[in-house]
């Protein structure tokens, strides 16, 4: 299985139409929308996850810089996070924040 990134969409797209967007690549197993905590609005990108790797890189490659609603998507594979946020600091520097 693997999770796709997709950034720059369009903020009134649902998870469902983000899904059959990626579906005629091959099958979807999900299809998520990242919103804001406070407001429930799309912060406009999401992620797909994809059953099989090889339609994957096939929709990767055929949906990134595709237009949807005047917008072009930025679609790649997703990666771990790594330090940022998820770091032990809370992506702080040592010696800034609240903790100096």
């Amino acid at each position: 299985m693997k999770s796709i990134y997709v950034g720059n969409l369009p903020y009134g797209i649902t998870e469902e139409q983000l899904g059959e967007l990626f579906a005629s690549y091959g099958a979807v197993s999900r299809a998520s929308i990242i919103t804001d905590k406070m407001t429930g609005r799309s912060r406009g990108f999401g992620f797909v996850e994809m059953t099989d790797d090889g339609q994957a890189q096939a929709a990767i490659e055929g949906l990134n810089g595709t237009q949807v609603d005047g917008r072009s998507l930025t679609v790649n594979e997703a990666r771990p996070k790594s330090g940022g946020r998820g770091d032990r600091n809370g992506g702080r520097r040592a010696g800034y924040g609240r903790d100096r």
